[in-house]
């Protein structure tokens, strides 16, 4: 009967092992899961259960085979934890391409580090993650966590496609929640997708997405955010911080967040108060006052990043700030505030997606969202907008991080959903102007002066900080049409009142003018000239998104040698459609000088896939006119 007993117990752990090495064997993937995929998703499970308003457990399991080095960034092994977030469990067992077990990482293999790098005063913001090295590829990481938490007022979002090059082959996102907490949902972008609601009733919800292909990468596409399916969720009566909340709307949530979670953080020692009335004086104009106050800020305080999802909503107390000289965006923002409360200029704190891809607060699903905060100042019927984590921005400038979406300004009525700065089209200004001379060897000399305003200030603007040698390797890149160029002085004006930066440069470059027999050939469009391409994609599957549009203007005075006569000039040209408008224009002068114009209107849209190959076609029309040669011959 023992030796019956042991034989049953080694068949069993036969079984149940080669059932593993089955689940995890590379062969077992389907060809169409491994093609255009970097790593394919065996199984990505999120057990959500929402006990009470104070409790909720996040259970996940994910197996992710890793078919190239490309595809180590999708294993997403790592939890973030603080004093309201525990960590149950968490480790990870890596498989070969056999599904053999070859490592076991246990929780003390993972990496634990702040969550800011540099900074006390976060200590308690934490992630743990998982650092692997593989041996060989491919291989499959099955990592399974358990967190508890509760901060109710943040239930994950679920992607059922994480980014593009992944393939899914299960996908299960199961909740459980209490009938009388208001659990809501929204559903993005599931059209086209085999996703199934298995359940959905008063206090259970779950959803199973199988066999979903990788999908490439493609220029111009929207963020995957706008593409991918997702579901968001939240509760009308929820918990965070230590606080209990309930709202159905924004003025109720808006209303709640500043006096439950808000209230207590601006207080200020007698002593910075005095100092800060003292840097004000006797200005009167609350606009003047709070520019004084964000230059006080600027130079007093520098910014600590903290990963998304860390910290909460409570920012540290201004006092803190106001004695340590940093903080997360949250503790900046609600420092400034503090200083403008001191000196009678009102102000709100502001949350929001902050990304360069614009992306809003979905304004009809009433919950904790975004990943960034800002101050709005009122100003007659609008606001302006103070980024306090940065300390070059001008007063009241938008870059692309935070322009143009929608966000929550959070009153002491309640909140309110707008929009921030718009910059439009034509007002995200490039305006070229200089002079450029070509001698009668080729060679090519010239100065000019590049004014950014709008929009592309704040990628303009950038360039201050650069060493010699990056500036060098910057202009080389921007200039790539100019072979041999060489920098002579360089000036920047960053006019920090009117918002627009200027770049005064002088260029030199060897044998720009190709000489040939009695001929000379070079390109007019020296200064701006449009060198990239839109790629051509066959078949493309995703619409397209201009983010920004800009207008670029031109004007450059051109000295030709003497010596040589016009053969070949190259003829006026204009372009219109619904993607923009180009033009360019050359004037013959006397003593054999041009004048040459050149402008450039692009439009911000959505535009779909079809249209693609339309938007290509204008742009190579662009470049193809930009690089429009003139042929000289010597007299």
């Amino acid at each position: 009967m023992k030796k019956a007993s042991c034989g049953l117990i080694f068949l069993l752990f036969t079984l149940i092992s080669s059932a593993q090495k089955g689940n995890y064997l590379i062969s077992a993937i389907k060809d169409s899961l491994k093609e255009n995929a970097n790593a394919v998703v065996r199984l990505d499970q999120m057990d959500i259960t929402i006990a009470s308003q104070r409790s909720m457990n996040i259970k996940i399991q994910r197996a992710v085979s890793v078919l190239n080095e490309k595809g180590l960034n999708d294993i997403d092994a790592y939890q973030h934890y603080d004093k309201t977030t525990a960590i149950k469990n968490i480790e990870a067992i890596v498989y070969d391409a056999f599904g053999n077990e070859i490592k076991k990482i246990k929780r003390k293999d993972f990496r634990d580090q702040s969550a800011a790098s540099g900074s006390t005063l976060f200590s308690d913001n934490r992630v743990v993650y998982l650092d692997y090295t593989p041996v060989s590829y491919p291989f499959t990481i099955v990592y399974t966590s358990e967190t508890e938490t509760s901060n109710t007022a943040f239930i994950p979002q679920w992607y059922f496609l994480g980014g593009y090059y992944l393939s899914i082959e299960k996908c299960i996102l199961n909740v459980t929640f209490p009938g009388d907490l208001g659990f809501k949902k929204k559903e993005f972008q599931f059209a086209g997708y085999n996703i199934k609601k298995t359940v959905d009733t008063d206090t259970r919800l779950s959803y199973e997405a199988v066999n979903i292909s990788a999908q490439k990468a493609e220029d111009l596409s929207p963020s995957s955010r706008d593409l991918f399916p997702r579901v968001m969720m939240g509760l009308e009566r929820f918990h965070l911080e230590g606080v209990d909340g309930a709202a159905t709307n924004w003025t109720d949530f808006g209303k709640w967040y500043s006096d439950k979670i808000l209230a207590g953080t601006t207080d200020l020692p007698e002593s910075t108060k005095l100092k800060i009335k003292e840097v004000v004086g006797n200005e009167k104009d609350p606009v003047k006052k709070a520019k004084l106050v964000y230059d006080f800020v600027q130079k007093k305080s520098r910014y600590v990043s903290i990963q998304v999802g860390i910290g909460g909503w409570k920012p540290m107390l201004a006092t803190d700030v106001d004695r340590l000289g940093y903080g997360d965006c949250k503790a900046l923002s609600n420092y400034t505030k503090a200083l403008l409360q001191a000196v009678d200029v009102p102000s709100y704190n502001t949350v929001l997606y902050g990304d360069r891809y614009k992306s809003d607060i979905q304004s009809d699903f009433v919950s904790m969202q975004g990943n960034h905060m800002i101050l709005a100042i009122p100003t007659g019927n609008n606001y302006t907008f103070l980024e306090c984590t940065s300390q070059d921005d001008p007063f009241g400038y938008q870059g692309t991080f935070t322009d143009d979406r929608n966000v929550l300004v959070v009153k002491p009525e309640g909140g309110e959903i707008v929009r921030t700065k718009i910059y439009e089209d034509k007002g995200n200004i490039q305006k070229d102007k200089g002079v450029y001379t070509i001698d009668e060897n080729g060679h090519f000399s010239g100065t000019v002066s590049i004014i950014s305003e709008g929009s592309v200030y704040s990628k303009k603007m950038q360039l201050e900080h650069l060493q010699p040698t990056e500036k060098e390797a910057h202009y080389k890149e921007y200039w790539d049409n100019i072979n041999n160029l060489k920098l002579g002085k360089i000036t920047f004006t960053n006019d920090k009142e009117n918002i627009r930066f200027t770049e005064d440069i002088h260029v030199t470059a060897a044998n720009y003018g190709a000489i040939s027999a009695n001929k000379m050939i070079f390109v007019i469009d020296a200064f701006n000239q449009y060198t990239g391409n839109v790629k051509r994609i066959r078949n493309r599957k995703n619409p397209f998104q201009i983010q920004r549009g800009y207008l670029d203007t031109d004007e450059i005075e051109i000295n030709l040698p003497t010596g040589f006569s016009i053969e070949f000039l190259p003829s006026n040209f204009e372009l219109k459609n619904k993607f923009g408008e180009y033009k360019t224009e050359i004037i013959k002068k006397e003593n054999n000088k041009l004048t040459y114009k050149r402008s450039m209107f692009l439009n911000q849209g959505k535009y779909s896939n079809k249209e693609y190959d339309e938007y290509r076609l204008f742009m190579e029309q662009v470049s193809r006119n930009d690089n429009a040669k003139m042929i000289l011959t010597k007299n």
